[in-house]
């Protein structure tokens, strides 16, 4: 009886602590919309529309990139060009930006906004890639993920754009709203994202697939009011938030 006292006892509290805990969270199952027929489907809509969508970040150099890259954190394409038009021919190399005032950088990237954090980053990228890598941006995610501020977004973007190394595929939020309307993933998370579209998207096809969402993203399928009538993927959509 002492046993059974006690097992029940042992039930008990683990139940409790179970509700202390609260629900467990289940794990995203797999997208319906990413067998290889549908994501081909996808992948000429987008080469229709966009076969010629590259970054917009303007760059003349893998260096140039990286830091325009760093700017363009919650900030447009548009501005981050118009900030480092004037800001390249003050800083032309790594070493220009690692010994910088960093009073005077963040007054110069302000209009980016977060220009305190982004200065530390910049100056901070900069130096690494001095005493590191003799100034050069490296060709592997492992090395640049190194450098201060630099995520895989950032990695995949200097990769892919500059040097043509498919090592991934950038998510941001364009990428992210989009493959989930598409169903390409059923993930938040954008590191879970990337690993999910790495598994359906081609590899060859893995850079310019990232400029097609984004181009996408911003000229079609808009946060708030996407243009679905305007759309040429719209007859695959089965998106919650569509507007036709």
């Amino acid at each position: 009886m002492a046993a059974k006292n006690k097992a029940v006892g042992g039930k008990k509290k683990a139940a409790k602590a179970k509700a202390r805990k609260g629900p467990v969270k289940k794990a995203a199952g797999p997208a319906a919309g990413a067998n290889p027929k549908r994501v081909a489907t996808i992948l000429a809509g987008l080469d229709a529309a966009y076969p010629d969508a590259d970054c917009e970040l303007k760059h003349e150099n893998a260096f140039q990139l990286l830091i325009a890259t760093i700017l363009s954190a919650q900030c447009t394409d548009v501005r981050v060009n118009q900030v480092t038009a004037e800001l390249y021919k003050k800083y032309k190399k790594p070493e220009d930006f690692a010994y910088a005032s960093p009073a005077e950088l963040e007054k110069e990237i302000r209009p980016t906004g977060f220009f305190r954090n982004k200065t530390k980053s910049i100056m901070g990228a900069s130096k690494a890639l001095v005493e590191k890598f003799g100034g050069v941006v490296p060709r592997t995610m492992e090395e640049i993920l190194t450098l201060p501020g630099v995520a895989r977004k950032t990695g995949n973007v200097v990769l892919g754009t500059a040097y043509g190394i498919p090592s991934g595929i950038v998510v941001d939020t364009h990428v992210m709203r989009l493959s989930q309307r598409l169903d390409l993933t059923r993930n938040t998370d954008p590191k879970k994202i990337e690993q999910d579209l790495m598994k359906v998207i081609p590899q060859d096809r893995w850079i310019k697939f990232s400029h097609q969402l984004i181009w996408h993203g911003r000229r079609v399928c808009a946060a708030r009011k996407p243009k679905c009538a305007a759309c040429n993927l719209e007859s695959i959509c089965y998106s919650k938030d569509k507007t036709v």
